[in-house]
């Protein structure tokens, strides 16, 4: 038996793995910390011929109730380096670094511009697979290049033009590269006003969004000139429930884990709020959260 698979879990409940708090159980489970055990994962998979998965935090991740069929990797590379110049800061980050990690460890090292990004839960690989952003700052805006892998195990780096990013999306998921570290692009800046930035626009978030509650995230995509919460809360959805699965009466556009919920009571819940919003709009919301396993 190799160390990789001395490492792997069977049976492991997805719902441990998952911001949610949901999800049945992936056959097998594996947390890597470097780019050599990705490598060997990869090779398992192959040799054994079984399907293989990625994933951060989980923290825009709802997983079926049947779960996953073959072996789940979660990518926990956590390397930094920092490089400061006179009129610029370049970070260079593992894709497994937690996104409020990085912004304290930012905070103390008097780095400013990553400040928005502070309260996005997950992992900076997380982030920019789905180009996250928060308060008019996306990811695109300050990475500069980020080095992945393919599922050949060819490792390469791409240039920020190269990541195709759009709104919540970038090439990673279309080509189904792993993102193994990036580099971002910031400013030195000055630690207390960084601090009262972070401060005061973690303050808002807690004030309009569910964070104590399982969630993944913002459900719905934003759209051209259109708040989707709005319309959502227009339709008199807000505290709506199937099963366990609601609609926080804190900000509508999120479905929250209110009472043991099944990913059937979110997709149900999801699909509901559609048919509701099309039929009183006419238009057609799309989900923004990432669903994976066996239907």
């Amino acid at each position: 038996m190799s160390n990789i698979e001395k490492k792997i879990k069977q049976n492991e409940p997805m719902k441990n793995h998952t911001s949610f708090k949901i999800g049945g159980t992936a056959d097998l489970f594996l947390k890597v910390a470097t780019i050599e055990e990705l490598m060997q994962a990869i090779e398992y998979a192959k040799t054994k011929k079984i399907p293989i998965y990625f994933i951060g935090n989980g923290s825009n991740l709802l997983v079926t109730d049947k779960g996953i069929r073959g072996l789940v990797v979660k990518i926990d590379i956590q390397n930094i380096s920092i490089q400061k110049a006179e009129n610029s800061v370049k970070v260079t980050v593992g894709a497994g670094y937690k996104m409020m990690a990085l912004a304290r460890e930012l905070l103390n090292q008097e780095i400013t511009g990553f400040e928005e990004f502070a309260g996005i839960p997950g992992t900076i690989g997380g982030a920019i697979y789905m180009n996250a952003g928060a308060y008019g700052k996306e990811m695109k805006d300050i990475v500069i290049s980020t080095k992945c892998m393919d599922l050949d195990g060819k490792i390469f780096t791409l240039s920020n033009k190269e990541q195709e990013f759009t709104y919540r999306d970038s090439i990673f998921e279309k080509n189904n590269y792993i993102i193994l570290e990036t580099t971002l692009q910031l400013n030195n800046g000055i630690k207390s006003k960084i601090e009262n930035k972070m401060t005061k626009l973690l303050k808002e978030r807690k004030e309009k969004q569910p964070i104590g509650e399982p969630s993944a995230g913002s459900t719905f995509k934003r759209q051209e000139g259109i708040i989707t919460a709005k319309l959502i809360d227009e339709c008199g959805l807000k505290g709506y429930s199937i099963g366990g699965a609601k609609v926080s009466e804190k900000h509508a556009g999120f479905v929250v884990n209110s009472n043991n919920a099944t990913a059937k009571d979110v997709l149900d819940l999801i699909k509901y709020i559609k048919e509701k919003v099309y039929e009183k709009y006419g238009i057609k919301i799309e989900e923004e959260l990432r669903i994976i396993g066996e239907e």
